[in-house]
């Protein structure tokens, strides 16, 4: 196991050529399931766990991780599965998301798998555990369903989606509801479209959804081949980077190459981070970035590109 992500920083470029590498794993006897390996720190034996009382029913324990105490979450709990069994062989997955640390308790580690984005589909209508899927792909001839892990996060720690009175403007506000801006968002995770949406609501900001980057580009070109102009159309794309069957920075890329939809003003709202995200946000010409999810920082880019937008 201590060499199954021992190359993840060599990964990393794959980001930005519309491709992932997913690891794979079982929460028991029956479905594989998956997470990006970009987001995965490492991979460990499940340590002796700390208890924490009156903690979340989803938290087993708090593990000692490289001087650092992480919450441990059993994910088969997480999703409604019920809870990992074989502890004596049950492993960590230890990843960052919405700039935090934790450890996701699961059972047998499989294999990586390299892929492209046009590969993952969103799940089915219907699926049985669709609540906690942001897609599915098939490997072996065999699915395995990409979980939506800022769902299960969101389940034990909700996030705040208000924005504070010191960021507000409210006479920006009030001309954005006059007007009736919205914003594009494409965003796999309902959750986090939940969040986006909401907090530009608190800023009069109405929005669309698009489920991939696929169908945010497919969605501007229309707006193009209708005679519209997209930067009129739209303040601005607020676009995760992971998605099904085009990322955000392959989006982004698409947007800049096109005369019709360069000028639209894109941010680059993700839960991945590091310097390597900044420097992809940079090479694809994103006009901000940031990590999930903080929504005064959210609201001041946003309201930024109000005061340009509203500048005689």
């Amino acid at each position: 196991m201590t060499g199954i992500l021992n190359s993840v920083d060599q990964r990393t470029n794959l980001v930005g050529q519309n491709r992932l590498e997913l690891l794979i794993f079982r929460l028991g006897v029956g479905q594989r399931f998956a997470i990006n390996v970009f987001k995965v720190q490492e991979v460990v034996k499940l340590p002796k766990l700390r208890p924490v009382p009156h903690s979340h029913p989803h938290v087993r324990g708090v593990a000692q991780l490289r001087g650092k105490a992480v919450p441990v979450i059993d994910l088969g709990l997480a999703i409604g599965l019920g809870p990992i069994r074989d502890v004596e062989n049950a492993s960590l997955i230890v990843a960052e998301y919405n700039r935090s640390v934790q450890a996701f308790m699961i059972g047998a580690i499989e294999t990586i798998v390299n892929l492209n984005w046009e590969d993952i589909l969103p799940p089915p209508k219907g699926a049985g555990r669709q609540h906690y899927l942001t897609a599915i792909t098939r490997v072996d001839n065999e699915i395995v369903e990409i979980l939506d892990v800022e769902r299960v996060l969101a389940d034990i720690a909700p996030m705040n989606t208000t924005v504070s009175k010191a960021v507000v403007d409210e006479e920006l506000i009030a001309e954005a509801k006059a007007l009736g801006l919205k914003a594009l968002v494409a965003e796999d995770s309902p959750t986090a479209l939940g969040q986006v949406r909401e907090t530009l609501k608190n800023l009069g900001i109405s929005i669309e959804a698009a489920q991939d980057g696929l169908q945010a580009l497919q969605r501007l070109q229309a707006v193009s081949a209708s005679g519209k102009k997209v930067s009129d159309e739209y303040l601005l794309l607020v676009t995760d980077a992971e998605m099904p069957e085009m990322d955000g920075y392959r989006l982004t890329a698409e947007i800049r190459a096109s005369p019709e939809l360069a000028s639209l003003h894109v941010i680059m709202h993700t839960s991945l981070s590091g310097s390597f995200n900044h420097a992809m946000v940079e090479k694809v010409g994103c006009d901000g970035f940031l990590s999930k999810f903080a929504p005064d920082e959210l609201a001041q880019l946003v309201l930024k590109r109000l005061r340009e937008f509203l500048k005689p």
